[in-house]
């Protein structure tokens, strides 16, 4: 879809569609509302004074112009209260917008820079987040349908201002809009293939043409590489299946200098079965989406690179199924990590953090000042918050603040969990050094505590994304399937550290 900052009147666009708002609690439409209620005759105050048009959150209004103005509907969005407005409401508000617009064939719309100057929001966040909501709440994941959609496309969208001096402003907003959404896009693609088209190797290959695309460096280690550097913790993971496991590292240098100032690491279990300690049957499929942390950093390190950002940042996926065979894993192994630490197997679908043991071990060996790491880690983050917030963990309380305020900029909701000592208890061995299960009670706390002895004394953040990678409904600019979070968190995060 292309999306263009044009300077203009919005009464005088032709389009398929203009969107303009109304706030809750206000009785009269004012500026750009109030010029198309003009051109409508009194259309929209009508519906107002009618109680049609209440203006709260999430409110669709349609009204024809039949002739009165360019465009041929106009649609009221209702942006709730003017106190309680925020950037998230304004890309949600857009998305369902767009997404009823598309069900009716419109092939482009225009808007106004949706509640701008209104608590706090500039022109230019708006744009952004107009940006965002249209491409977001548009996406479709369709490659495997062969039959054609029963809605139209949206090829255009215009944002309508007055200052012709605005324009390179808004321009670069919604830039930066499109790569945070594009980005976000390439990780649903990614985590809403099934897993027998994105196996270990597809997800080495995507890599690689990431980094043909916008000149990032690759590097894919097979089996041997990793022997070598004793990662028996991974390789214990991938054991089980016949598809190959491959440690993938992505490097941008958007530094001079050679210290590697962030490392994402991102679990890419492409498949997870439970391997011998097998899940139930159902909703096992679902567990092709146990790689969307993976898929999150990748696509995040695109839109770093894409908006040239003054860092250097290497993404690392460990990638690998974990099926049950005559090769597996079992319970009571003990399997030895790349740090030299052993580890005694109690449940083999605790195979994340094995994993990640691993790359977290490797963004040590790579002297990495600080480490964020993003998995779908624990069904019991998922128990505790849910799928609206990421739960967060880590041993730095700074970079936390920061992944946290970033995930509120981004609409990513993000709630800290605590790392206190005590729950390190649970993870005692009697038969190795420590063990992958903790047991019943805080399972998303004592994971943590368990990749925290990998991440060593770096400043670390772990994100759980378990309940929030996924939606099986649809709601503002998320469809169903994978959500592509924290991808956008995590590029505004890079560009915090910057400041």
């Amino acid at each position: 879809m292309e999306i263009k900052a044009i300077i203009g009147d919005i009464t005088q666009i032709k389009a398929g569609a203009i969107m303009v708002s109304f706030f809750q609690g206000t009785k009269h439409p004012d500026g750009d509302t109030a010029r198309v209620d003009k051109a409508l005759d009194g259309a929209i105050s009508r519906l107002i004074s009618q109680g049609e048009i209440k203006g709260k959150s999430g409110e669709l209004t349609v009204i024809h112009s039949l002739g009165r103005l360019p465009a041929e509907r106009v649609v009221v969005i209702g942006l709730g209260k003017p106190a309680e407005l925020t950037l998230d409401r304004v890309r949600g508000s857009v998305a369902e917008a767009s997404r009823f617009l598309r069900q009716k064939y419109v092939p482009d719309i225009a808007t106004v820079a949706q509640g701008a100057g209104t608590g706090g929001i500039s022109l230019e966040g708006s744009a952004q987040s107009i940006t965002e909501g249209a491409l977001l709440g548009l996406y479709a994941f369709r490659p495997h349908i062969t039959e054609a959609a029963e809605y139209g496309e949206i090829k255009k969208l215009f944002i309508v201002a007055g200052d012709k001096g605005s324009l390179p402003s808004l321009e670069r907003s919604i830039n930066k809009g499109m790569i945070l959404a594009e980005a976000a896009n390439l990780a649903r693609d990614m985590v809403n293939e099934p897993a027998n088209y994105m196996t270990p190797s597809h997800m080495a290959e995507r890599a690689t043409k990431l980094a043909e695309a916008y000149r990032l460096e690759v590097s894919i280690m097979e089996r041997e590489q990793m022997q070598a550097l004793g990662m028996g913790a991974l390789l214990g993971v991938a054991q089980g299946s016949q598809q190959p496991p491959k440690l993938i590292v992505l490097d941008y240098r958007g530094s001079d200098t050679k210290e590697i100032n962030l490392a994402l690491v991102g679990k890419g279990i492409t498949f997870d079965s439970g391997g011998i300690s097998i899940k139930p049957s159902e909703g096992m499929g679902e567990m092709k989406g146990d790689m969307a942390g993976g898929a999150a950093v990748m696509a995040a390190l695109s839109a770093i690179a894409r908006l040239k950002l003054k860092i250097n940042v290497t993404a690392i996926i460990p990638a690998t199924e974990n099926l049950p065979s005559g090769n597996a894993l079992k319970p009571g192994d003990i399997v030895t990590a790349m740090n030299g630490k052993t580890v005694e197997i109690i449940s083999t679908d605790a195979e994340g953090r094995l994993a990640l043991a691993d790359a977290l071990a490797y963004a040590q060996k790579l002297e990495a000042k600080r480490i964020v790491d993003v998995a779908t880690l624990t069904g019991s983050c998922r128990v505790a918050l849910g799928d609206v917030y990421t739960g967060v963990l880590g041993n730095n309380q700074k970079l936390i603040d920061k992944v946290v305020s970033a995930g509120q900029q981004s609409g990513e909701l993000i709630w800290q969990l605590p790392m206190h000592e005590q729950y390190k208890e649970q993870n005692k061995s009697d038969v190795a050094d420590i063990k992958n299960v903790g047991g019943k009670y805080a399972g998303a706390i004592t994971a943590a505590q368990f990749l925290a002895e990998f991440a060593g004394d770096a400043p670390w953040v772990h994100l759980d994304i378990a309940g929030t990678s996924m939606t099986d409904k649809e709601r503002a600019y998320q469809v169903k399937g994978a959500t592509g979070v924290p991808v956008r968190t995590l590029v505004n995060f890079v560009g915090a550290l910057l400041k």
